[in-house]
C-alpha cells in the first residue's frame, strides 16, 4: 500500500505539473491576440494619421466664397493671404495672428484708419491688392507703454473736472474767437466716418496759424503741417487726445495731442469735422489701449 501511495503521489504531481502546459498555450494565445490588438491599434493609428488634413491657410472652408487678395505688413515683413471678402475684420485679425503669430488683441489693423472688427472687408471696400498695415508689439512693451498713459490720462481727467469747459478759457477764445476757417473742410452730425485718403486741412492751431494733419499709416506716424514746417511725430509716443465740441458748433471739435507727460506739451488743433474725431482718437491710440 506505501508504493501505491507513493505512485498515486507520482501519479498527482505529474499531472500537477502537465497543467500548466494549456496555460502557456492559452498565454501565448493570449500574447497573440494582444500582439494582434497593438498590430490593429498601430495599424488604426496610422490610417488616422493619413487621413488627417493638411493644415491650411483657411482655404478648404473657403471654397466657393467670393475671395480678395491682401498684402499684409508688419515689422518690416510683407504677407501675402487670401480671405473671403465677406470675412470681419476680427476674422481678419485671426488670419494675421497665424501668419505673424501677433495676437490679435496686440494688433492695431488699419485700412484707410484703424480697421472695425464687426465689419466685413466687403463693408469697408477693400480691393483686390489692398495693403493692410498691422501694427503691433510684445504684451511687456504694451505694459510698459500703457502703465503710464493710463495715469496720465486719470489725472488729465481730474484735471479737467475742476475746470471750467475748455471753449470758454482765454487761451483758446482768442482763437476760436477769429471764427470758423472759411477753407474748413464740412462736418457731418450725428454720424462717425473712417479717415479721409487725403489730409484733413483747413483747421488752426494754437497760434491761430492753419494747420493739417496727415495720418502716415505706413510709418505709424502723424505729421502735422503748418506754412513754416512739418513735424513728423511717432503716433506711440502721444500720450492722450483731448477733445471737446466747439460751443454753438458742436459739429466741430477742439482736440489736443499731449506728445509729453504734461499739460504744457499738448499740442491744439481747433475747428476738428466731427465725424473724424473717433476715428482719429482710434488710430493715434489704437483700440488695443487699456483707457
Amino acid at each position: 500500500m506505501p508504493f501505491i501511495g507513493n505512485e498515486e503521489v507520482v501519479m498527482e504531481t505529474e499531472a500537477t505539473l502537465k497543467e500548466p502546459q494549456p496555460l502557456c498555450e492559452n498565454v501565448g494565445k493570449g500574447n497573440a491576440e494582444v500582439s494582434e490588438t497593438v498590430s490593429r491599434t498601430d495599424n488604426a493609428g496610422e490610417s488616422s494619421s493619413t487621413q488627417d488634413p493638411t493644415v491650411s491657410n483657411g482655404d478648404d472652408s473657403d471654397e466657393g466664397k467670393e475671395m480678395v487678395d491682401l498684402k499684409i505688413i508688419w515689422n518690416k515683413n510683407k504677407y501675402d493671404l487670401k480671405i473671403p471678402l465677406d470675412g470681419t475684420g476680427a476674422k481678419l485679425k485671426e488670419r494675421i495672428h497665424s501668419l505673424t503669430g501677433l495676437p490679435p488683441a496686440m494688433q492695431k489693423v488699419m485700412y484707410k484708419g484703424l480697421l472695425p472688427e464687426d465689419k466685413t472687408l466687403r463693408e469697408i471696400k477693400v480691393t483686390n491688392g489692398a495693403k493692410i498695415m498691422v501694427v503691433g508689439s510684445t504684451i511687456n512693451d504694451v505694459l510698459a507703454v500703457n502703465t503710464p498713459k493710463e495715469v496720465i490720462q486719470q489725472e488729465v481727467k481730474a484735471e479737467e473736472n475742476k475746470k471750467e469747459p475748455l471753449c470758454r478759457q482765454k487761451q483758446h477764445r482768442k482763437v476760436l474767437d477769429k471764427g470758423k476757417p472759411e477753407d474748413i473742410m464740412p462736418s457731418v452730425k450725428g454720424t462717425k466716418e473712417r479717415l479721409p485718403t487725403v489730409p484733413l486741412a483747413g483747421m488752426y492751431n494754437k497760434s491761430g496759424g492753419k494747420v493739417r494733419l496727415t495720418f502716415k499709416l505706413e510709418q505709424d506716424q502723424l505729421w502735422i503741417g503748418t506754412k513754416e514746417r512739418t513735424e513728423k511725430i511717432p503716433m506711440g509716443s502721444i500720450k492722450h487726445v483731448v477733445t471737446e465740441p466747439i460751443e454753438g458748433h458742436e459739429d466741430y471739435h477742439m482736440m489736443a495731442f499731449q506728445l509729453g507727460p504734461t499739460e504744457a506739451s499738448q499740442y491744439w488743433v481747433y475747428w476738428v469735422p466731427v465725424q473724424f474725431v473717433d476715428a482719429i482718437k482710434d488710430t493715434v491710440l489704437g483700440k488695443w489701449q487699456y483707457f
